[in-house]
Order: C-alpha cells, then sequence, then structure tokens
C-alpha cells in the first residue's frame, strides 16, 4: 500500500502543471530503479536461479583493470565481438573465473557491421535439400534454435519481421512456396509465424520499385532482426553483471608460455596494454580463447609465427536509406540480381537498410566502403538518399583440424593449438551462442577445467535488461518521468528493464513538456542522458558512443556530426576531458564518419558529376551565389551564412552553420567557391544528390534581394 501510494505520489508530482521540471527530478529519486521494476512487473525470477535479474553494479573500468591484472583466471578470451562476449558468458555461468580483453570497442568489428538479421539461412536450406547435404541442413537447424533462443533472451532488443521474396516466373512461384514451407517445417515449434503468399498488386503497394512487368506474386516469410552492437554489449553486460571482468580498449601485446614437467610450452597468460593509458599488465590465465574474428591469424601467430593462415575475409557493404524505401515492418530479400549475389531492403531502427555484397578483401581495423560496391546495391536509388555506408569483414575460415585446408568451412571451427590456445572461427552472428557453447566444451577438455557446471547454462538465460521488460513498459517511463512517447519507446527497446537507470540520469528540458530528456538530435529520439550511461557502460570514446552505444552514425551520418559538439561536451563532463582531448576526440570522429561511414565516398562520387548546366541556370546560379557573397570576395564564408540567416530573423547556432557548409565545401577550405557551388547544383540536376540547405539558403537570399530591387524601384512601396 505505501509504495502504491508513492508511485502515485511520483507520477503526480511529475505531470504536475506549473511544476514539471522539479517534479521529473522528484520522480527520478523516489524509487529505486531496481526496486521499482520489481513491483512493476510480475515476470520474476527465481531467486537462485542464474536468471534472477543480477543485482551485482557494473564494476567500473578502472576496477576491472586492476582485476586484470592482480587475479588468476581459468579462462581469458580476447576479442569483444559477438563471439568472444559469448564466450565469456558461457564461461562464468559455468562457475569459471573468467576474464575477457577487446584492444577496441565492444561489438567495433563485424558485430557491429552486421545485416541485423536473425536468421536460420533460407539459400543454405535450399542448398541443403537440393545437395542432399546434411552438413548444411544441421547448420539451419542450428541456426533456427538459437534464432528464437535470441528473441527469448533478450526481446526488448529482437523481434520477428516478415521478409518479401518476389518471385518473376509462374513456375517459381510453387517452388518457392514450398522451398520457404520447408523452412518453416524444419523450424517446428520454433517458427516465428507461418509464411504466405501474396498477389503482385500487394507485392507492389508495399514495395513500388520492383520491376511491375515482370513481377507474378511473392512470397512472405519470417526472420528475427535486432539491434547488433546493442545486443552484443548486452552479452559482455551480462556475463560481467554475473562475475566476469571484461575490458575494452585493452590490447593483447604477447602470449605468456611455461614448461610443463615434461618441457612442453603451454599458455599461461597474455601481456595487455591499456589503450587509453599505455600501461602494460600481465594477465595470468590457465586457458586462453581467441575470438578475435578477421584478425584470428594474427592470434594464432603471436602463438606460433609457423602457423598456417586460416582466415578468408569477405567484405560486406550496407548502405542506409530513409524510411520511405521500405514499409515499417517489412523486408525485401531479392535474390535474382544480375551477378547472382543477394540484395535486400530492410526497415531498422527508423531507416532502411540495403546490402549486402561479398567481395574478397584484406584484413583491416577500418574497413570502408567502396564506390562499386555501393553503386551495385543503389542501381535506381538516387545516391542523395545514402544517410550512411558501412562495412564489415565476414570472416571466413578454412578448417586446420582438417588435411584438406582448401576449402571454406561453412560452419564455425574449434581448434586447439599444440601450446593451449583454443581458437573459435567462421559461423555468423545468430550462432553465436552455439559457438561459444562448442568453445568452452572444448576448452574444459583441453584445458583440463574445472567448472561447477559442466554443461552449458546460457539456452534461455536472459540478458541485460530482460527481466522486467514489456511491450507496455514505455509507458511507465512516460508518466513517471515525463519523457516523450517516442524517446520513452526507444529507451525501452534498447535498454529494457535498465531504462529506469537511463531516465534518471536526463536533463530538464526547460518546458511544460517534456519535462526531461534533452534529444541529440532533432531527428532522432536519442537523449543527453544516454550519453552519460554510455560512459557507465564502459564507452571512452566519442566513437564508441555514435557508433555501438547509439547507432547514429549507422543511421545518419550526416546529422551524426551536428550532434558530435554535444556528445563530446557531455563526455568531457563525465570523463574529466581536458580541452585538448575534446578536441581531439572530435577529430577522431569526423575522422571515422568519412572513412568508414562513407562520407567520402559520397563527396569523391561528387566530384566526378559533370557540370552539365544550361547558359540560363548558371546565370542564375551566378545571382544565388552573389546573393549569399556580399562582400564580392569570390567565395562564401561562415560569417555570409550567418548574415544571410539573420536578415531572415533566423538565429542558427554555429555549430549547424558549419555543417551546411561542409556539405558543399569539397577542398575542406573552410569557405565555398563558385565552383563547389555548381559542382553541387549539377548533382541535384542529375539525381546523384536529392537536396542541399546551402542550395535552398542561396535561393531563399536571392528571392529577398529581388524582393528587395522591386519594392526599391517602385518608389518604396505604400
Amino acid at each position: 500500500m505505501a509504495g502504491s501510494r508513492t508511485r502515485s505520489m511520483a507520477r503526480i508530482i511529475a505531470l504536475g502543471v506549473g511544476i514539471g521540471g522539479a517534479g521529473a527530478v522528484a520522480a527520478a529519486y523516489l524509487y529505486d530503479d531496481d526496486q521499482h521494476t520489481k513491483r512493476q512487473f510480475v515476470r520474476v525470477a527465481a531467486a537462485e536461479s542464474l536468471n534472477a535479474r543480477p543485482t551485482r553494479p557494473l564494476p567500473t573500468r578502472e576496477q576491472q583493470l586492476k582485476s586484470l591484472g592482480s587475479e588468476a583466471f581459468d579462462v581469458l578470451i580476447i576479442g569483444g565481438g559477438a563471439t568472444g562476449a559469448g564466450c565469456a558468458l558461457d564461461s562464468v555461468s559455468r562457475g569459471l573465473k573468467t576474464a575477457l580483453v577487446e584492444m577496441e570497442d565492444f561489438s567495433s568489428g563485424t558485430s557491429s557491421r552486421s545485416t541485423k538479421l536473425i536468421h536460420g539461412g533460407v539459400r543454405y536450406l535450399q542448398k541443403a535439400i537440393l545437395g542432399l547435404d546434411l552438413e548444411q541442413y544441421k547448420m539451419v537447424k542450428e541456426a533456427l534454435h538459437e534464432r528464437a533462443n535470441l528473441l527469448d533472451i533478450a526481446p526488448h532488443l529482437s523481434y520477428p519481421l516478415p521478409i518479401m521474396l518476389p518471385v518473376y516466373k509462374w513456375w517459381q512461384l510453387p517452388y518457392y512456396w514450398a522451398g520457404i514451407k520447408m523452412y518453416d517445417l524444419v523450424a517446428g515449434s520454433k517458427c516465428i509465424k507461418s509464411s504466405y503468399a501474396i498477389s503482385k498488386e500487394r507485392a507492389l503497394e508495399l514495395f513500388p520499385m520492383l520491376k511491375r512487368d515482370r513481377l507474378v506474386g511473392a512470397i512472405v516469410y519470417y526472420d528475427g532482426q535486432h539491434n547488433d552492437a546493442r545486443m552484443n554489449l548486452s552479452i559482455a553486460l551480462t556475463a560481467t553483471r554475473l562475475g566476469a571482468t571484461i575490458a575494452n580498449h585493452v590490447r593483447v601485446v604477447s602470449l605468456q608460455k611455461e614448461k610443463d614437467e615434461n618441457g612442453q610450452e603451454h599458455l599461461c597468460g597474455a601481456k595487455v596494454r591499456d589503450e587509453l593509458t599505455g600501461q602494460e599488465l600481465t594477465v595470468r590465465a590457465k586457458c586462453i580463447i581467441n575470438a578475435t574474428g578477421p584478425f584470428t591469424d594474427t592470434i594464432r601467430k603471436m602463438d606460433n609465427q609457423a602457423t598456417k593462415e586460416i582466415c578468408a575475409p569477405s567484405m560486406g557493404v550496407h548502405i542506409t536509406l530513409p524510411d520511405y524505401y521500405s514499409p515499417e515492418r517489412m523486408g525485401l530479400l531479392d535474390p535474382n540480381t544480375s551477378d547472382g549475389r543477394v540484395i535486400f531492403f530492410l526497415p531498422w531502427e527508423g531507416r532502411t537498410i540495403a546490402g549486402t555484397t561479398d567481395t574478397p578483401c584484406s584484413v583491416s581495423h577500418t574497413p570502408s566502403p567502396t564506390e562499386d560496391d555501393i553503386q551495385f546495391i543503389l542501381q535506381e536509388v538516387r545516391r542523395g538518399d545514402v544517410l550512411s555506408a558501412w562495412a564489415g569483414i565476414r570472416p571466413l575460415v578454412q578448417d586446420p583440424n582438417k588435411t584438406d585446408t582448401q576449402s571454406i568451412a561453412r560452419n564455425h571451427i574449434v581448434h586447439i593449438s599444440d601450446s593451449g590456445l583454443v581458437t573459435v572461427a567462421g559461423g555468423k552472428w545468430t550462432t553465436y551462442r552455439s559457438m561459444a557453447l562448442d568453445t568452452l566444451d572444448a576448452a574444459i577438455k583441453g584445458c583440463d577445467l574445472t567448472p561447477v557446471h559442466q554443461e552449458s547454462q546460457t539456452d534461455g538465460l536472459l540478458l541485460e535488461g530482460a527481466h522486467y521488460w514489456t511491450p507496455t513498459m514505455f509507458i511507465r517511463l512516460v508518466q513517471d518521468f515525463g519523457l516523450e512517447s517516442e524517446v520513452a519507446k526507444h529507451l525501452a527497446q534498447t535498454y529494457g528493464d535498465r531504462a529506469f537507470s537511463v531516465a534518471k540520469l536526463a536533463s530538464l528540458t526547460g518546458k511544460r513538456w517534456p519535462i526531461v530528456g534533452r534529444r541529440l538530435h532533432s531527428e532522432f529520439p536519442y537523449i543527453d542522458a544516454e550519453v552519460r550511461y554510455a560512459c557507465r557502460e564502459y564507452a571512452a570514446s566519442a566513437v564508441d558512443v555514435i557508433a555501438r552505444r547509439l547507432r547514429l552514425a549507422f543511421l545518419n551520418a550526416q546529422a551524426t556530426e551536428e550532434a558530435l559538439p554535444t556528445i563530446v561536451n557531455i563526455m568531457a563532463e563525465e570523463l574529466k576531458w581536458s580541452e585538448k582531448e575534446k578536441k581531439s576526440q572530435l577529430e577522431a570522429a569526423n575522422n571515422y564518419l568519412q572513412r568508414e561511414m562513407g562520407q567520402n565516398v559520397n563527396r569523391a562520387s561528387r566530384e566526378k558529376i559533370p557540370i552539365n548546366l544550361t547558359k540560363s541556370e548558371i546565370s542564375e546560379y551566378v545571382k544565388r551565389f552573389n546573393s549569399l557573397d556580399t562582400d564580392k570576395k569570390g567565395y562564401i564564408s561562415l560569417n555570409d551564412l550567418r548574415a544571410s540567416l539573420k536578415a531572415r530573423g533566423q538565429e542558427v547556432p554555429g555549430e549547424t552553420l558549419h555543417e551546411i557548409l561542409k556539405e558543399i565545401d569539397l577542398n575542406l577550405n573552410g569557405q565555398v567557391e563558385f565552383d563547389e557551388y555548381l559542382q553541387m547544383m549539377a548533382a541535384i540536376k542529375a539525381g546523384s544528390i536529392s537536396h542541399s540547405r546551402f542550395a535552398q539558403l542561396a535561393e531563399m537570399a536571392e528571392e529577398d534581394q529581388r524582393k528587395k530591387i522591386t519594392v526599391d524601384r517602385s518608389g518604396g512601396g505604400l
């Protein structure tokens, strides 16, 4: 009864007219968020079960580093992607003393650059049936089980997604229908929802860009989708809540070995370096697991320089498009491209992602999308609609356990070297848990470990944020904190039942509504509190925040640039950065957007467009350019933009003016020359770019000047 009165009072204060700001603060501190979620939701796990909501607070990064250097571990995992984090969770949940190090950030590699699908592999099933391939069939069966498990253990981060498969020949309709029905059948009780056929008219209604003349209908089947980087982080956070020591931005410098009584060398630890401070530590461990994806061979060669390389990296490129390229809850997969590669359009986080390519590549810490790959995806899509573009390296591997090492392994492999290095490689996002299970089974046997539980405990083990989450949980966030509904939904779907901890950090808006939660960018539901919370979840750089904690860089590179100064300022408060460090972080984040999120490719592509403007068009653009260049300098500066807007009664922040200028400043000299302006207008005319804020400003300025001249010539008006 007392708890009910407290909640009611918090809600009244939070929503009270006239004292909204104070109400939000009161609501944030009248209850403990852990107790709040326990009172509100009925999904309560058994207290003694691994599935009980962990009460251990997240250790600080400094505490994690101290643990690394002072304690002895059963297992040390190298790599903080999905597989490495999965190994850490499997290990610690079996009762083994576990540590994990990642040289960059959790999910900074392939695991944050995926297709965002949780899938069994429709195409693998087709190959299994046509080729009577039992191994392929087992792969699909395993992946379908893991798909269902991921949807269960992280319901706030994952959800079913219908995907449309267009059919262009009548005979293919029953063929595809039978194949997809077999996909449902193999899933059995784990089937998300039955597939079905739709008409040509309905298919075109959903995806108007399909070839109308050839289309005969479509099949719709179901797979899962998730926020891959957040899922990866949730796995790692769950592991540390259960007692694992995890640390990002910690690089393995060398592997440590000692000889046994027979003179045989065995791994006994690793020397690591904190990349943020330069401090070096020695981590002692009975077993070392190499889960470094594309960098598998780097660690294998640390163990034995003579070892043969097994990784055959392949690059997949994706682009982000506006939401109108796909319905809100329907994806498209088309296997009938000109060169046989599959292309898809999938709704994700309020935008559409399209891809993918499959191109052999070299291993890189900073994979970048290429113009050719983006052009393959684009085809009839306008270049100006590309909001972001990224590349991920898929670590295909040859199995060192087999004598024939020429063929690529279709599933994951686990290998133990003579000195005891356990390597796990290959596989895919969906099967991270079963990969971890196989790895720990092999490690326990090969390294003579003694876990509390011999069997894996992770099937059904709820991840960070899942314990008390419900689909309507966001309503409590709106009522008790005064958050916008869109923001509350985003927080609930990203942090699950930990969203209350995030909301407590939100600052007042100074408005009647919403009371708290300042947006980092007007187009996205990300708020200031998430940056502060990210620092508590081990974000150590601006790139960590924009790419992995928030997904802003993947959704819109330009909007990310605009939000960066605010993000860096908040991080500076949390992490006590100097002005020099703030400048360094801004520079590094902008370089990341240019190199790894496709901005350089977009810029280079625009420069290739010929200036095919008519004489009258050029004459008009001269007038517009001169209307901004009032001093006749031959270029337009930041002050010119500011003066033009001020004349229209608009005060625009300096950061926004910088971003408008950078849209068109091809040579990056801080000013816009006339040839750059013509290049922009030619790109708009060619359809390569859909719009430009700078072009709109020039047009408005020229129109204002024309009106002014007309009034002057009329004798000054009435």
